[in-house]
């Protein structure tokens, strides 16, 4: 998907974006307050020493660091088994000192770095995950800056600081979330020959979108746009689709990203539409990566 600037693709690169955000976090931390650490955040049930909490602990564990045994309360935004295990690293330190948890951040990203730095290790090179999983460097990479990325803009979004949304970490989300525009759109069921584009206007630029054809057996099919590859025989480009079936929903790079997160509702999202608004809210209503 075209984006300016474009994500990291190397490894020195990806471990520059990771370290950058990681390290956003232990600075956001260090200037908090006491009672800053318990502002609730945008995701369920956080506050934001838990946001860090969880971050050490996953990167704590990749380096083989287990915290203790605990019993989980009970918490209606705990879903799942994924849930189960992210909600461990979060109640081992609810008794703990929102400073105290961000100087173990700074201690575990200074080990996670020097994991990352090795002399020899290349994109390919096979880690440990965040659920024991091997993973090559790359995709864990960016799988982790996804990740930590979103919880740095929990945290900033209730301390009331924004910022790094043109960084590097921030590329690797929005590409992301461009890439899977099509996939998305292509499941909300839109009549054949719809098309939605989605316009991300800054400060990352970047675009994705979907035109909703047909099939050999008449059978609606998504077609991604704005690939760079050759639009294929008797399908249409963006430019000639009928100019009444084409919806372009325009946001910012926090209103993308903050949606795709799942941390702001359509209701609260701010955007502008040209073409259809009923097709532009079913749009946004699917536009979400993660719960």
């Amino acid at each position: 998907m075209p984006m300016h600037p474009a994500a990291p693709e190397d490894l020195t690169g990806l471990v520059e974006a990771f370290a950058q955000c990681a390290q956003a976090i232990v600075d956001l931390g260090h200037t908090c307050r006491e009672e800053d650490f318990d502002r609730p955040t945008d995701c369920p049930g956080w506050t934001v020493k838990d946001q860090i909490s969880h971050v050490v602990g996953v990167e704590a564990a990749m380096e083989g660091r287990r915290d203790p045994e605990v019993a989980l309360d009970r918490h209606a935004h705990v879903h799942g088994e994924v849930g189960r295990q992210n909600e461990y690293a979060v109640q081992a330190r609810r008794r703990r000192s929102g400073g105290d948890v961000v100087s173990e951040l700074e201690h575990v990203l200074a080990q996670r770095l020097g994991t990352l730095r090795t002399p020899g290790l290349t994109e390919s090179s096979i880690l440990v995950g965040p659920m024991g999983q091997a993973m090559e460097a790359a995709e864990l990479l960016r799988e982790r800056i996804r990740d930590i990325w979103a919880h740095e803009q929990d945290i900033r979004t209730a301390l009331e600081r924004p910022g790094d949304l043109d960084s590097a970490a921030a590329t690797v989300f929005a590409d992301y979330v461009l890439e899977a525009v099509p996939e998305l759109l292509g499941k909300v069921g839109f009549d054949a020959g719809t098309t939605v584009i989605v316009d991300m206007t800054g400060p990352i630029v970047g675009r994705a979108g979907v035109r909703i054809g047909a099939d050999e057996h008449g059978e609606p099919c998504a077609y991604a746009m704005f690939t760079g590859e050759p639009v294929a025989e008797g399908e249409a480009g963006a430019e000639e689709a009928e100019p009444g079936s084409m919806t372009t929903i325009s946001l910012s790079t926090d209103a993308l990203t903050r949606r795709a997160a799942g941390r702001r509702s359509v209701e609260d999202t701010v955007y502008h539409v040209v073409g259809d608004e009923d097709v532009a809210r079913r749009a946004l209503e699917a536009l979400v990566l993660t719960s």
